[in-house]
């Protein structure tokens, strides 16, 4: 009978270390995994959709109406599509790894379960992007048409009704150019995405907590809308009920335990074209960057004590 060697067995029993191409590995296998799912029509209608509020939309006389509300409408649509698609396929990952055994097969070559976790999730959110990459693209074309035609009538407008003084031509230049394509269409686009992976990675933690799926969707989605009003719940229910050393306490606890959505809705400010400063979008992206980190650690300490 042969006996390992002292360097080998040492070998075998050292613990394996994080790979970015492992995780890059399963990411892109999530990817592939959840473009089964039949994303990618979902994404062909809602650009479709977008089209049709456009062209629909073209009966409004005023510009900036016009513009603002295409703006409006496009970007709420698409800050719920990212949200719901965020926690259902995230919800749907492990417990199909685990119906299909590809889990056990994936943490058995060994993978370390932090890279598992990782890749799910960037997995998850390369989707996402690429979603969003094609619709401001799409959101882009889309606005700078309208911009266009919409300089072009309103112009012939004040000219048949002979208001066309340079002050008029001047202001409509003014709000087209305030409310048409500019960056912070993109910044919006950015902060809809920041959004989407902090409740991505809620879910993650979630899922992997729960062993119901249901469960993890339903009690996500609370999160969310609970993220969403926590002004509103700090103004009515701390502020009148509680002392100032108290209100920040729970403020706090609030906060930790479900993230602060609000920060991120910049969507009513792009609409009403107003200018998104860079320190907004460094806030916005630092504390998404926090969130997540947070919460995939404690995915992470969970994950390693779940049974499989």
């Amino acid at each position: 009978m042969t006996q390992d060697s002292p360097s080998s067995a040492a070998a075998s029993a050292a613990p394996v270390r994080f790979s970015p191409r492992r995780v890059w590995t399963l990411a892109y296998a999530t990817m592939t995994q959840l473009m089964r799912m039949k994303i990618l029509p979902f994404l062909l209608v809602f650009c479709a959709l977008v089209a049709l509020i456009g062209v629909g939309g073209s009966s409004v006389v005023n510009p900036e109406q016009q513009l603002s509300s295409f703006k409006s409408m496009s970007l709420g649509v698409l800050q719920i599509f990212s949200i719901v698609f965020g926690i259902v396929a995230t919800a749907l990952l492990l417990p199909k790894d685990l119906e299909d055994r590809t889990l056990y097969t994936i943490l058995s070559k060994p993978v370390p379960r932090f890279d598992y976790v990782l890749g799910k999730l960037l997995g998850v959110l390369m989707l996402i992007a690429s979603g969003l990459v094609i619709i401001d693209a799409v959101l882009s074309l889309i606005l700078w048409t309208q911009q266009s035609g919409l300089y072009d009538a309103y112009l012939f407008q004040l000219h048949q009704t002979k208001q066309d003084t340079p002050e008029a031509i001047a202001q409509v230049r003014e709000i087209v150019a305030r409310q048409g394509l500019t960056w912070n269409l993109h910044w919006a686009v950015w902060a809809i995405f920041l959004k989407a992976s902090v409740v991505t990675t809620v879910a993650l933690l979630l899922s992997c907590l729960a062993s119901s799926t249901l469960f993890t969707i339903v009690i996500t989605f609370c999160v969310t809308i609970i993220g969403h009003g926590e002004a509103l719940i700090r103004e009515f229910v701390f502020q009148p009920h509680l002392g100032s050393t108290t209100k920040r306490i729970a403020t706090l606890v609030l906060a930790a335990i479900c993230p602060d959505l609000a920060q991120f809705d910049i969507v009513d400010s792009v609409a009403n074209g107003e200018i998104v400063p860079w320190a907004a979008v460094y806030d916005m992206t630092g504390i998404a960057a926090l969130y997540m980190t947070v919460y995939l650690f404690i995915t992470h300490l969970v994950f390693v004590e779940k049974e499989l």
